[in-house]
């Protein structure tokens, strides 16, 4: 049990166990691996916990009724596994800003939160929009050799290109 103590592991066995993931996952529930809708069920938890049934009127939450499934255990268990991972690694630690933040934008813990807000709601966005996250179109729809998840991962490709060229060049360099 000693790889479990790995601090990376290698990228060819992740690989391995997330398409085997993905095969259990249409194996035992016939629908792809996917965390963007979890998301959005949890917004209707929340909706609902002050607006009560009401928010069931809303068409989209008839389509993704707003309650704890599989995909919402995947993505608590995707936070559970990656604490677990980092404490027997032995590199958890509490921080508010990475280093390479730091390095790029400065040390002001409000930026970092401001930024996180705003690129997470692109995400929400840009998930539903596109009918899935980067997991349900990097993973499981370019398994099923989707014309549509292989267009969405190339963009998602561009994005983060230009990200890295941002974090670790600087805007211009």
């Amino acid at each position: 049990m000693e790889w479990l103590q790995m601090e990376q592991w290698s990228p060819y066995i992740a690989g391995i166990g997330i398409g085997v993931l993905s095969w259990l996952t249409f194996f035992l529930s016939d629908k792809p691996l996917g965390c963007s809708t979890a998301f959005a069920r949890t917004s209707g938890m929340i909706s609902r916990v002050f607006r009560g049934k009401k928010t069931l009127e809303n068409p989209y939450y008839r389509q993704f009724t707003p309650e704890i499934d599989w995909e919402w255990m995947l993505v608590l268990g995707i936070i559970l596994g990656a604490f677990l991972s980092a404490r027997l690694s032995g590199t958890f630690e509490w921080r508010w800003l990475p280093e390479r933040w730091v390095a790029a934008f400065g040390d002001v813990i409000w930026v970092r939160a401001v930024t996180a807000f705003i690129g997470g709601v692109f995400m929400g966005f840009g998930s539903r929009w596109a009918g899935g996250c980067t997991s349900g179109h990097g993973i499981s729809g370019t398994l099923q050799l989707s014309v549509s998840s292989w267009i969405t991962v190339f963009f998602f490709f561009i994005g983060g290109i230009g990200a890295a060229m941002i974090l670790f060049h600087g805007i211009g360099g």
